[in-house]
């Protein structure tokens, strides 16, 4: 119930922020145009937030995407070089077994953002929604007054120590000294890797492919039993251009289950997972993807693959003469079709066949 009323005083002090600097109250105070407020540092902020939470991975494209917006070219190199840097700070689901609330009353953003700032890991000198600034943000919410509900107000204390060491820590003592997330290269093409959920006994698998494409196909292999055993799955035609990169979560119970069994196992994909990819690895948002005509199109059933988020790689285990005189699978018309209806995806086809990659923010227009 805390929680509850905590949020909706939230809610209300976001809205009174929001018009308040829409209408210039406090009297003769300015609102910033957003082309201001995101610039560079906002950026670099932004990316550090996400690698020292161990977030979604979902912002590798919309924080390039927003960066382009403003004119400002960021990839995913300069995320892998943050990561060098920034320690994790937390574990919340999936990372761990914390939820959201837990992460709260450990001391929460603020805790978490206090912390950055302190180290000299984000910059402070940065225009918000808030007339402070992002010290306000190291700042934590508390309900205070009366007993009754409709007596308490919403108060900011400053963030002390975490109150629960196994979900938030402080800059000197993380959970990993290097963020959340890796960056795979190969001649599978770039793609990411959420590593803070994963076991560290999980970093390295070398199996043979299986390659589907679709979420069903594998969830019907594995229903017929097909799957138990070693083996890296390659589930392709997901990105921006073939079906406009839908989230594969339905892949995790049955790669979960195999590998409970002991099986060494990953997947490897032009799709997303955002939080789903749990403790399985997972070789994300591959680009080029398949239907651009990226190596994944070239896979073939048996082929091994080694997916090493030590070393940062990714790459099919066959001579490279070989690999390069093999011809690329291409989409059916079938699939296209399928693809590309239902819930009103006929309207966004010219969009998805100008999308870049995901890489480059799988932006249309810019």
């Amino acid at each position: 119930r805390a929680h509850r009323l905590a949020r909706e005083r939230l809610a209300r002090e976001a809205v009174r922020t929001v018009l308040g600097r829409a209408t210039g109250a406090p009297a003769g105070s300015r609102c910033p145009p957003i082309g201001e407020v995101v610039d560079e540092r906002c950026i670099v902020n932004a990316m550090v937030a996400l690698l020292a939470t161990g977030g979604s991975t979902n912002h590798l494209i919309h924080w390039v995407a927003v960066a382009r917006a403003a004119g400002i070219l960021i990839d995913w190199n300069d995320f892998s070089d943050l990561s060098d840097v920034v320690p994790l700070l937390t574990r919340v689901y999936p990372n761990g077994s914390a939820d959201v609330n837990a992460f709260q009353d450990a001391g929460g953003p603020g805790f978490v953002i206090g912390e950055l700032v302190g180290a000299g890991l984000m910059h402070a000198d940065v225009l918000t929604v808030r007339a402070g600034g992002i010290a306000e943000f190291g700042r934590i919410p508390v309900l205070e007054g009366g007993d009754a509900s409709a007596e308490r107000v919403l108060g900011w204390r400053e963030a002390a120590p975490s109150k629960d060491d196994s979900v938030a820590r402080p800059v000197a003592a993380p959970f990993s000294p290097s963020g959340g997330l890796k960056l795979l290269k190969g001649n599978l093409g770039r793609s990411v890797i959420k590593v803070s959920s994963v076991p560290d006994d999980r970093h390295v698998v070398e199996a043979p492919a299986r390659v589907f494409d679709s979420q069903a196909g594998l969830q019907k292999a594995f229903a017929a039993g097909e799957l138990d055993r070693d083996v890296i799955c390659v589930v392709r035609w997901q990105g921006p251009q073939a079906n406009g990169m839908p989230e594969l979560h339905k892949l995790t119970p049955p790669l979960s289950v195999l590998q409970g069994k002991g099986h060494r196992v990953a997947l490897v994909t032009d799709g997303r997972m955002s939080g789903a990819s749990g403790k399985v690895p997972a070789a994300i948002h591959v680009s080029p993807e398949a239907a651009a005509g990226g190596p994944l199109a070239k896979v073939r059933d048996g082929d091994l693959i080694r997916l090493d988020a030590l070393a940062g790689t990714l790459a099919v285990l066959i001579p490279e003469h070989e690999w390069a005189a093999r011809e690329n699978a291409t989409m059916t018309d079938e699939q296209r079709f399928a693809e590309g209806r239902g819930l009103g995806r006929e309207l966004f086809a010219g969009m998805r066949r100008n999308a870049l990659t995901a890489e480059e923010g799988a932006c249309t227009w810019l």
